[in-house]
């Protein structure tokens, strides 16, 4: 989910990976505008506001929204930045840090909020947009721009397009891929919808500890995803071994 790249990446592992990371933007996205009123895991509505800061001249608010601008592209920059230094490094799995990072940004939030109240509601909007770049960037790069899990306005857009083709798919492989794309985005909307659900009810009772349940789940979606690499690597290892011992024995 997290480590198959370029051609070794199948639908499969980009359904997976968005269910995970749309469900916790999900969460995150109601959390947000519940805590803070702000939305904080796309920056459309943000740059919209700004221009109209902007003509009333409103310098204030106008430095804000920058700052909401800047917190999303920071996050992004930090996540690629992490994943091409990762990479120089030839490392296996290079979408580590950024994972641990975006979590322990959800981690922190609550933390800060509710035993020291130094976090505004702006500083709080801040660091769940930086939170959500890293995971746009991360999520985009993996699957090589297939996935996008923290705004729906684009995939509403390629969802549209995708079911139009249907209509002029003269050849079955050509259908079966525009169905496969079709069910992953109808996939991304659906868990977005659910953790959105879910987070808006977890509100009431906990608050903005439901950012702890999106960082556990990132850290779930982590560790199973080593788990399930560990394992398949055992598994070609032994089936290695009993090949070498079988061309030995013929």
């Amino acid at each position: 989910m997290f480590r198959h790249q370029g051609k070794t990446r199948t639908p499969k592992h980009n359904v997976r990976i968005a269910v995970f990371l749309s469900f916790t933007a999900g969460l995150v996205n109601i959390t947000g505008f519940y805590a803070v009123h702000i939305l904080t895991t796309n920056v459309t509505g943000h740059f919209a506001t700004l221009i109209r800061n902007v003509y009333d001249f409103e310098w204030k608010m106008v430095l804000t929204f920058v700052l909401f601008l800047v917190s999303f592209l920071f996050g992004s920059f930090t996540s690629s930045t992490l994943i091409e230094w990762m990479s120089l490094r030839k490392k296996v799995n290079v979408y580590l840090y950024p994972t641990l990072l975006e979590s322990s940004v959800l981690i922190t939030i609550p933390l800060l909020a509710d035993y020291s109240n130094i976090l505004s509601a702006n500083q709080i909007a801040c660091l769940l947009l930086f939170a959500m770049g890293v995971q746009n960037a991360f999520v985009t790069k993996i699957s090589n721009a297939v996935v996008r899990t923290t705004h729906l306005t684009g995939l509403f857009t390629d969802l549209g397009i995708e079911i139009s083709q249907l209509l002029f798919s003269t050849r079955k492989y050509m259908f079966r891929q525009n169905i496969s794309t079709i069910k992953l985005r109808l996939n991304i909307i659906l868990f977005f919808f659910m953790g959105g659900i879910f987070g808006g009810f977890m509100y009431s009772k906990i608050k903005l500890n439901v950012l702890l349940i999106a960082a556990f789940i990132l850290l779930v979606g982590l560790i199973l995803d080593n788990i399930r690499f560990f394992v398949i690597r055992i598994s070609r290892k032994h089936k290695g071994k009993v090949n070498i011992l079988n061309k030995k024995r013929s």
